[in-house]
């Protein structure tokens, strides 16, 4: 039985031009790139294609971008870099409540040093308004740090007027976008936005895992968080993954036309809600104005859990929600009040450029089966 890998917001299968220069890397171009023979040379070399390729994607220079573990650090890095070197001009920061457990994480440890956050919680239509945001600054905000797409329930925030906002609302203020989930699928451009600090990371757009990128923009000071060498410009001391760094920049560069993906997307998703509406009870959890490749929907009285086993035996894989959270109750779902029972009911859908509508159809066949055949409680 074939599968039907729906999970794509958790991470994504290695595309074959992205493994093919992983093993590349390794087994012909295995040098160090700090090295200064011919090997080092080559290694340094594929580093700097995989930078201009990853630029491109972000519309960036790739003189711009430090390349690190993953999405995490490269969120740790923009975050905690960002408020110890402005830690002179005041110790206030402003985010949402239902960001990725990476900055969410962050901004916690930040509040137990003794800086002071604020957390904005979206509105009815899912969103964060460029307003809210505005009027939660202050003198003393050193940093705004929002995501540009909600992992879990695929609401897009107005990240270029949020900027806007912020720029005439606390002028000393560095913005950082969590931009993981848009990366790949969604046009971009970090110099055109006139972002400060902006996240990707290689695994969701078919790139290896432990490879991730900060976009910093020129002019911007942030401080390292790791040291011992001047490697990543002095941001990111360490021997440089190189074959995953070629890898992610084959990804990046494998990235199908986002206009194709975006016809794709909606038609999946538009076949996604009319097969829905077949099956009693199914409650859709993401706003109107949500990307069309991240769904979140509910069968209240089942078990996320044990709908998620009934899926997997069939050849059927989605998620809970975020897969950082470990099947723990969704912090997003939580901050936006919705229902326990809906809450632990949810499951998240997520299309990648690969699926297809037999994919669709083959999990909603799964899905009315389960919610048929499940106890509920």
């Amino acid at each position: 039985m074939e599968l039907v890998y729906l999970d794509n917001a958790a991470t994504t299968k290695v595309c074959p031009e992205a493994a093919k220069k992983a093993l590349e890397m390794m087994t012909e171009y295995y040098g160090n790139p700090s090295s200064l023979h011919s090997l080092g040379v080559q290694a340094e070399q594929m580093v700097g294609v995989a930078r201009r390729q990853v630029a491109k994607l972000m519309g960036c220079d790739p003189e711009n971008l430090v390349f690190t573990s993953g999405g995490t650090e490269a969120n740790n890095l923009a975050i905690f870099g960002a408020v110890e070197a402005r830690r002179r001009d005041g110790k206030h920061i402003v985010t949402t409540a239902v960001e990725h457990s990476s900055v969410a994480a962050s901004c916690k440890e930040l509040e137990r040093r003794g800086y002071e956050v604020t957390r904005l919680v979206p509105d009815s239509d899912g969103t964060i308004t460029p307003g809210q945001v505005a009027e939660a600054c202050r003198e003393d905000t050193v940093l705004v740090t929002m995501m540009y797409v909600n992992n879990e329930n695929g609401a897009r925030f107005p990240i270029d007027r949020i900027i806007s906002a912020v720029r005439r609302a606390a002028p000393r203020a560095l913005i950082h976008c969590d931009a993981v989930q848009a990366v790949g699928k969604l046009p971009l451009s970090a110099v055109k936005m006139d972002i400060d600090l902006m996240t990707a990371s290689a695994h969701k757009i078919h790139g290896p895992k432990g490879c991730g990128v900060l976009y910093i923009k020129k002019g911007v000071r942030i401080l390292p968080r790791l040291f011992g060498g001047e490697h990543e410009g002095g941001m990111r001391a360490g021997t440089e993954a190189v074959s995953l760094i070629a890898a992610f920049g084959a990804a990046a560069d494998a990235v199908p036309h986002l206009d194709r993906q975006q016809s794709l997307y909606l038609s999946l998703r538009k076949r996604l809600s009319d097969g829905l509406a077949d099956i009693k009870d199914v409650v859709w959890l993401s706003p109107e104005t949500a990307v069309p490749y991240i769904v979140n929907i509910s069968v209240p009285g089942i078990k996320s859990e044990t709908m998620l086993h009934f899926l997997a035996q069939r050849g059927v894989y989605v998620s809970s929600g975020s897969a950082c959270s470990k099947g723990k109750r969704s912090p997003v779902l939580t901050a936006l009040g919705l229902p326990e029972r809906v809450i632990d009911s949810a499951l998240r859908i997520s299309f990648t450029h690969t699926n297809t509508p037999d994919d669709v159809d083959r999990f909603l066949e799964a899905l009315k089966e389960g919610a048929s055949t499940l106890m509920r409680r």
